[in-house]
């Protein structure tokens, strides 16, 4: 019963990938935890898994319209992997209890920003320069999540892209859903070897999201944006206070 529950909320996953071209990814550790029943620490790298392939998925699409910036894409990518890397060293010497507990207060923060229509949300290209030293440490901060918790790190890498980038709304999308891969990918390389993955669970998740995200796509627009995302955002204020008051 609980594994038709849980590749259902993989579905659902999907849909919300699909209809809010991000967010729905952050429920998938406590889904691979608390109802599929995976430890945390095989959670966490089926986590990076699931979300890297569904984050290619629409960044194939974005890269097709145009709307993946290479430049920002080089100067954020290579210190999110090295963050990535870091992250998940730390995630394999650290105990589950504290993994889950960052992880909650990362959900938090994702519910925070989706109500409050994310930073920056709206404004579109502003022009904004900073240094690149800046930027390389936000790029390596959100890789460190990455790496830690199982998290793609848009709801950060979203405003970071376009406030400190310029980049209009879209552009910074579809150039985090590129971070987002890389930051997975480079998390799961370091997790390798060290902990032992239900491979075909993962597959069979990742299929069932893939399906999600098709969905979700065609509905966009019979579907309001908004209300949507003021829902997920409190479905995440509940997850996240679950997962710090509820412990392993």
């Amino acid at each position: 019963m609980t594994t038709v529950l849980g590749y259902t909320l993989a579905l659902l996953i999907g849909l919300s990938l699909g209809l809010l071209g991000g967010g729905g990814s952050i429920l998938t550790v406590p889904v691979l935890h608390y109802v599929l029943r995976f430890g945390v620490k095989e959670a966490i790298p089926m986590s990076l898994v699931v979300v890297g392939l569904t984050s290619g998925f629409g960044a194939i699409s974005h890269w097709r319209a145009g709307t993946v910036r290479r430049r920002m894409a080089l100067a954020f990518g290579p210190p999110a992997i090295v963050g990535a890397v870091l992250g998940a060293d730390l995630g394999l010497r650290v105990d589950a209890t504290t993994q889950l507990t960052v992880f909650g207060v990362v959900v938090l923060l994702a519910a925070v920003s989706m109500l409050r229509g994310g930073i920056g949300a709206g404004r579109g290209a502003s022009g904004a320069r900073h240094p690149l030293p800046f930027i390389t440490l936000v790029g390596a901060l959100v890789g460190v999540l990455t790496g830690f918790v199982g998290v793609g790190g848009g709801f950060l890498y979203v405003p970071a892209l376009a406030l400190l980038g310029g980049l209009a709304m879209k552009e910074a999308i579809g150039t985090s859903l590129v971070l987002i891969v890389l930051s997975c990918a480079a998390g799961l390389v370091r997790y390798a070897g060290h902990l032992e993955l239900d491979w075909h669970a993962t597959a069979v998740f990742t299929g069932i999201a893939f399906v999600g995200v098709a969905a979700g796509s065609r509905l966009v627009p019979y579907v309001s944006q908004q209300t949507l995302k003021k829902g997920f955002a409190l479905f995440l204020l509940v997850m996240g206070a679950t997962v710090l008051l509820g412990g392993r």
